[in-house]
């Protein structure tokens, strides 16, 4: 089974501009008014609205710190501190903000996972 979280935007060029140019997500399906965004399994679809659905947190997890790391320099601009160990969820991470102001994480799980692929 797969899905897609879908949110609206005021400013699709832009929000595609900062997923695309600076986080590296692909154009995986382009609609009228909505383009939806791939990062390895992680689907999101954003639409041209009058108002944009800034509620949650968008997290995408690497496969080493490094990669955290390399995001934190490529958004440091966006970014809310620098990245850190988080050892209640034996997590490193750090947080930004996108454009409309949604807020993204960053992280790499310091424990094995499940298979997710």
């Amino acid at each position: 089974m797969a899905g897609i979280v879908f949110l609206r935007t005021g400013d699709l060029a832009r929000i595609l501009e900062f997923y695309t140019g600076r986080v590296g997500m692909s154009v995986w399906l382009e609609q009228p008014d909505i383009t939806i965004l791939r990062h390895e399994n992680l689907l999101i679809g954003f639409q041209q609205h009058g108002s944009p659905d800034v509620a949650g947190v968008i997290t995408f997890f690497y496969p080493d710190k490094g990669n955290v790391d390399a995001m934190y320099e490529a958004l440091r601009d966006a970014s809310l501190e620098p990245p850190r160990t988080n050892e209640r969820y034996r997590i490193y991470n750090f947080f930004a903000h996108d454009p409309e102001g949604r807020t993204i994480e960053f992280q790499h799980f310091l424990h094995e996972l499940p298979d997710w692929k």
